[in-house]
């Protein structure tokens, strides 16, 4: 029998991955529990369930991969993790603001409106 590991996406809103567990086949998928070995036929079908039913548009749901592939996938996610930079590592120089550069704090003051002016925007005049 031919088995595949499957997972639910990690919660990442801004990317559209919002589902935290789904249920199939008797089978409750949780995000925080990871990976899971199913039969092909459940993976096959998992392979095609998207975030947002309704939304053929919206991302999948499911990372479906082999053993050796979720490997390479965990293995990337950590590379990405790791932000901090080492001493040893290539840095390119950041600059600093030359002097006598204009910042937000140069700039006059807004005055304040006066009371007989009218206060509502106008309209926009199209170019």
């Amino acid at each position: 029998m031919e088995t595949l590991l499957v997972r639910l996406k990690p919660y990442d809103a801004r990317r559209g991955h919002v589902l935290r567990r789904f249920t199939y086949a008797g089978i409750k998928f949780q995000e925080e529990r990871g990976w899971y070995r199913v039969e092909k036929a459940v993976a096959d079908y998992l392979r095609t369930v998207r975030q947002l039913p309704s939304d053929r548009h919206s991302p999948l749901a499911f990372d479906v991969c082999t053993e050796a592939e979720a490997k390479a996938l965990e293995v990337g996610e950590a590379e990405e993790s790791k932000v901090k930079r080492s001493a040893t590592d290539d840095i390119k120089l950041v600059t600093a603001r030359p002097v006598g550069a204009v910042t937000t704090e140069d700039l006059p003051k807004p005055s304040p409106p006066a009371d007989d002016k009218d206060n509502r925007r106008g309209k926009r005049e199209r170019e």
